[in-house]
């Protein structure tokens, strides 16, 4: 394993977050204040708990998984397809080194963008809502693995994207709509049995799901189902991304 070339990848993108400060991570935490000031103040008001937890502290899960969600698939997707773009990927390419150590520079950049914006929004949730984390370390590990996997689902989307409107495609139209949908704001127990039956097929269910249950103990669907989900998930995206690089699919003319 070429440890020096993971770590310049890895340096380099970092380097581009700092460069973008208030892009990468003020527009965020803002973004995510404003959640809690429109929807724990106007639904809040309206919805005092569920399950026994206030609904202020209930939304802290689903807020922190949108806005990890969202930051690991486009930090990831932009920094393998600006290489593409302006046409640096070929001396990528050509250097000695593997399809691992390539994903894992990039992956690790964005998973770690993610994560650091992801604990940024859980101190500053603290500022709105009381919250007691009842299992500190699987929140740690839930929130580890998601950035880790979703990184990897955008390291594909940047190489499937030939344009910069295809690059945002997936997390405006795909990811944004799933976690609404997917129980960030409600359970999915609230729901008519029929549209519950139906949630059960958006992946994000069991992301937020296990997440939350770290935070109270509460969950709309078992723990051992979250972990299953999300580890598959992780797997496909590795095997999506060694097929690519072995074809050299939308990498090489």
């Amino acid at each position: 394993m070429n440890l020096r070339a993971i770590a310049a990848i890895y340096r380099f993108e970092m380097g581009r977050t700092f460069r973008t400060l208030g892009q990468s991570v003020l527009s965020p935490v803002l973004t995510t204040s404003l959640y809690f000031v429109v929807f724990g103040t106007a639904i809040g008001s309206r919805i005092d708990e569920i399950d026994g937890v206030s609904y202020g502290a209930f939304i802290v899960p689903g807020l922190i998984m949108l806005t990890v969600l969202q930051q690991a698939v486009s930090n990831a997707s932009f920094g393998i397809y600006f290489p593409k773009f302006i046409g640096t990927i070929y001396e990528l390419l050509s250097a000695p080194v593997s399809f691992l150590e390539v994903t894992a520079g990039y992956v690790l950049a964005a998973a770690t963008k993610a994560l650091a914006i992801g604990l940024i929004i859980l101190g500053t949730s603290f500022l709105f809502v009381e919250i007691t984390i009842q299992h500190p370390v699987w929140m740690a590990a839930f929130l580890v693995l998601t950035c880790l996997t979703f990184a990897l689902f955008g390291f594909i989307i940047g190489i499937w994207a030939q344009n910069f409107e295809q690059l945002q495609l997936v997390p405006l139209l795909v990811i944004t709509p799933l976690v609404f949908l997917g129980g960030a704001f409600y359970s999915i127990t609230m729901l008519p049995d029929a549209w519950q039956a139906i949630s059960l097929f958006n992946p994000v269910v069991y992301l937020i799901s296990g997440f939350r249950w770290a935070f109270f103990g509460l969950a709309d669907v078992p723990v051992g189902w979250s972990l299953v989900a999300i580890s598959g998930f992780l797997l496909v995206c590795l095997a999506v991304i060694a097929w690519i690089f072995r074809t050299g699919w939308r990498l090489r003319p």
